[in-house]
């Protein structure tokens, strides 16, 4: 998304960030609203702008920082789930985005094809787009607006070519 900025507004990240952080808004929402009514952003990029903003004037925790919270305390045994799916993901080719956010870790390539979630103390949930495929045993519906399936993983065994097919096919249709 960050790469297509530039081509579909005319400015690349840097400008859009210093042009939100000028409006002198200090609100998500508000700066979300300023970029699409004043300079037309849709809403994805006008978000993508605003969380960077925001991150860095406030000194947010970004990428990597984000990741290790979201794996600390009683989720840290839970990491390496995460790694290997990253390691598998990224394997899938040089377009894959690994976008982390405050509680997930969105896959995407032109669009999200995953989010990776330490749901609980006991388990990691990986969240799917494969709208339209049926639901089994394993791969649940989601009910969320995000993916259709989900795929709950209480250990790093759990990421097996079953998941991996999975999204894969999910990747290949993003």
């Amino acid at each position: 998304m960050i790469q297509n900025l530039a081509e579909k507004t005319g400015h690349d990240l840097a400008w859009w960030v210093r042009t939100a952080r000028g409006a002198g808004l200090a609100k998500h929402g508000e700066i979300v609203r300023h970029l699409k009514s004043e300079h037309g952003l849709t809403h994805g990029y006008a978000n993508l702008v605003a969380h960077k903003a925001l991150e860095q004037d406030g000194g947010a925790p970004a990428g990597d920082a984000l990741i290790d919270a979201q794996y600390a305390g009683a989720k840290a045994g839970f990491r390496p789930i995460l790694d290997a799916l990253l390691a598998a993901v990224r394997a899938f080719g040089d377009d894959v985005e690994i976008a982390p956010k405050k509680t997930s870790v969105s896959l995407r390539r032109s669009k999200q094809f995953a989010v990776v979630t330490p749901a609980t103390k006991t388990r990691v949930d990986v969240g799917i787009q494969l709208k339209g495929d049926p639901a089994g045993a394993r791969l649940e519906e989601s009910g969320n607006a995000m993916t259709s399936h989900r795929v709950r993983l209480d250990g790093v065994e759990a990421v097996d070519a079953e998941l991996l097919d999975w999204l894969r096919e999910a990747y290949d249709r993003a």
